[in-house]
């Protein structure tokens, strides 16, 4: 068993995270013995985001950071602790919204594969990049 990061290079279904991952300089974090609970888009989901607004966040370091931070949340949170709905804290500072609904639900992306087991938490892969609501506005603007 890997940690995160090294989970998320051998999976193939993550080059853009990664990508987005090395640039916002969180490799160290995310390799910390945590424990974390990743909510990862997978490249599919990277690639429903226009391709001029996936650039602007890969340039600003500060805006990518946020985003990033705010697919990790503290602990480990396995599908099966899902019965409910759960607000969680993510690292980025904001919470979102966790809930058991036609699988698992996160605000509104959809748990695609659940409970990568890593040495340093688990990943779920989901269908949507998730944006801060803070970012969100911003990007809107």
């Amino acid at each position: 068993m890997t940690n995160i990061v090294k989970t998320a290079i051998s999976a193939g279904n993550f080059k853009t995270l990664v990508k987005a991952i090395e640039v916002a300089g969180l490799v160290q974090t995310l390799s910390l013995p945590g424990p974390f609970t990743v909510f990862a888009p997978s490249d599919e989901a990277f690639a429903k985001l226009p391709k001029d607004k996936l650039d602007r966040l890969l340039a600003d370091k500060e805006q990518l950071v946020s985003l990033l931070k705010y697919h990790v949340a503290s602990g480990a949170i396995y599908s099966k602790d899902v019965t409910k709905q759960i607000d969680c804290k993510t690292l980025e500072g904001e919470t979102m919204r966790v809930r058991p609904e036609a699988g698992v639900m996160v605000n509104n992306a959809r748990v695609i594969k659940a409970d990568i087991k890593c040495e340093n938490g688990v990943i779920h892969v989901i269908d949507s990049v998730l944006f801060p609501p803070a970012l969100q506005k911003k990007l809107a603007a």
